[in-house]
């Protein structure tokens, strides 16, 4: 038995001392602009131009959309739960803003007040069955989801209501090349950034992701937590429905069909954000929409088969899961082991197990 005290090794650093790591939304902004130059290379080589003010029009336009319900998406995921019902909440707060507003400027701002109730009520009732129901939230917001879209199979056959011109504008105006509803989603996207950032509520959040069992013994009332995060979540959604409204001009039952549900999941993992919840931000969660808005005009300009579409979109998310899952088990982000008297051993390296690390007795000497 050796009487030597353990010390740790010359490559250890003070936390304080170390290399401050590439957060996960810089990581995310770092692959935009990559990707935007790669784009921008490759549209050029095929005599086209991505930056011109069409495709830039279209590429914001797309970010609008998605980005309202991914904003919402974050909220639930950092909860640690999911909604899949926020397809079907776009589809029928469309319906029910147009056919509220029924072509009147005046009721405009009436059916924007109903779509976000009607929105706000679909939240609820899903934060509801997940938290008092303690239904899967899978399950809970899919069923949700499907009463919804047989509500709307069987009431509305085709477009409904009339949206006035007016409102339309939210769909159509533009100042220079970006559309009003992008410094709309821009404005919801900062909302969302001080809601997590400065308010009790953005905490709880991220402590009811992160352990729901400790936050609520910390005092947290972890269930009006995620009731306030769906409740949010369907609302921004009821933001999109009300966009699509705008720019069709009437309301759309068959939004459903375009699969905002799940580029939004994408969209918010792109971004960073752990779908174990506790961690991420809506600031990434913006550049994750913009990196897959970046890519639907790529493919657009340079007519990409559909199919071959999904499958570089469906490589682009799997390699980003990849890397955010391999940052979290490097070794060198391992916290910092203390022996006796406080003094911090050296993490154990790639091919030496935890219990390979120097241990000390409690008298000091190393075994």
């Amino acid at each position: 038995m050796s009487t030597a005290v353990a010390t740790a090794p010359p490559a250890a650093r003070p936390a304080s001392r170390r290399r401050r790591r590439i957060g996960s939304t810089e990581i995310v902004y770092l692959a935009l602009v990559g990707i935007v130059v790669v784009a921008g290379v490759l549209v050029a080589l095929g005599g086209g131009n991505l930056f011109s003010t069409a495709n830039t029009a279209y590429m914001l336009t797309q970010t609008s959309l998605l980005g309202f319900v991914a904003i919402g998406q974050t909220f639930v995921i950092l909860c640690r739960s999911l909604d899949l019902s926020v397809g079907y909440v776009v589809a029928l707060c469309s319906i029910v803003g147009a056919t509220t507003m029924a072509g009147d400027p005046a009721r405009a701002w009436i059916g924007v007040l109903a779509a976000l109730g009607v929105a706000a009520l679909v939240g609820l009732v899903n934060g509801l069955a997940i938290t008092k129901l303690r239904v899967n939230p899978f399950i809970a917001t899919l069923g949700v989801g499907l009463i919804v879209k047989g509500y709307l199979d069987t009431q509305f056959k085709g477009p409904a209501g009339d949206v006035p011109a007016s409102f339309q504008m939210f769909g159509y105006t533009r100042i220079g090349p970006v559309p009003v509803s992008t410094v709309v989603m821009l404005l919801v996207a900062a909302a969302g950034v001080v809601l997590l950032a400065r308010t009790r509520s953005g905490y709880h959040m991220f402590a009811v992701g992160g352990n729901a069992d400790v936050a609520r013994l910390s005092g947290i009332r972890t269930d009006r937590t995620v009731l306030l995060a769906h409740v949010l979540c369907s609302m921004c959604a009821g933001v999109a429905g009300l966009l699509i409204a705008a720019r069709f001009g009437t309301g759309n039952a068959l939004v459903y069909s375009y699969g905002l549900d799940l580029d939004s999941i994408a969209a918010v993992v792109l971004g960073g954000t752990l779908l174990l919840g506790g961690r991420g931000s809506v600031v990434g969660t913006v550049g994750g929409v913009l990196i897959l808005a970046v890519l639907d005009t790529v493919f657009n300009v340079l007519d990409v088969d559909p199919f071959f579409k999904d499958v570089l979109r469906g490589v682009v998310i799997i390699a980003a899961v990849a890397l955010y899952a391999r940052r979290q088990i490097d070794p060198a982000s391992s916290r910092t082991r203390f022996g006796a008297g406080g003094r911090g051993a050296a993490p154990p390296g790639p091919g030496t197990s935890r219990t390979d690390a120097p241990t000390t007795t409690a008298g000091g000497a190393s075994a």
